[in-house]
């Protein structure tokens, strides 16, 4: 089984959903930041991009939710993500293909069950209205008399 580290393996997304590695598009550059003598030469950048609608076996739920909420993160149809936190290029990219995976698994993830309302217990409401009696008599007890 190849590691994750490997930029050739597959990405598992959730359990049905795997993005083949041929989908998958790499680029390293230099990482930005504050230089100096000798600072931060060795620092990498990597870019990972997919194009997550053209990917096999999504159902067209997915492919709406996907539309939905990657919408403002697509370029063109393209979603990248970016890693340059680390020194190495190789833990930047499992950094990146963790990332990925986790937008992906979070635009994929079915919307939670809407809030069943309930009434407030009669407990509680008599709470409420006796802490709202003992706040008014508190206040007038503070008035002038005349």
């Amino acid at each position: 089984m190849p590691t994750t580290d490997d930029a050739s393996a597959d990405l598992p997304v959730t359990g049905s959903l795997v993005v083949p590695a041929s989908a998958l598009g790499w680029r390293f550059s230099r990482s930005s930041g504050p230089g100096g003598q000798g600072v931060n030469t060795a620092d990498s950048r990597v870019e990972l991009s997919v194009s997550p609608l053209s990917l096999p076996g999504l159902t067209e739920t997915q492919r709406q939710r996907l539309t939905q909420r990657l919408a403002g993160r697509l370029t063109d149809g393209v979603l990248t993500v970016v890693a340059s936190e680390h020194r190495q290029q190789l833990r930047n990219r499992q950094a990146a293909r963790e990332r990925l995976a986790a937008v992906l698994r979070a635009a994929l993830a079915a919307p939670p069950a809407a809030r069943r309302r309930t009434r407030p217990t009669r407990g509680s409401q008599e709470r409420r209205i006796q802490a709202k009696k003992q706040r008014g008599d508190l206040k007038k007890q503070r008035r002038q008399r005349d």
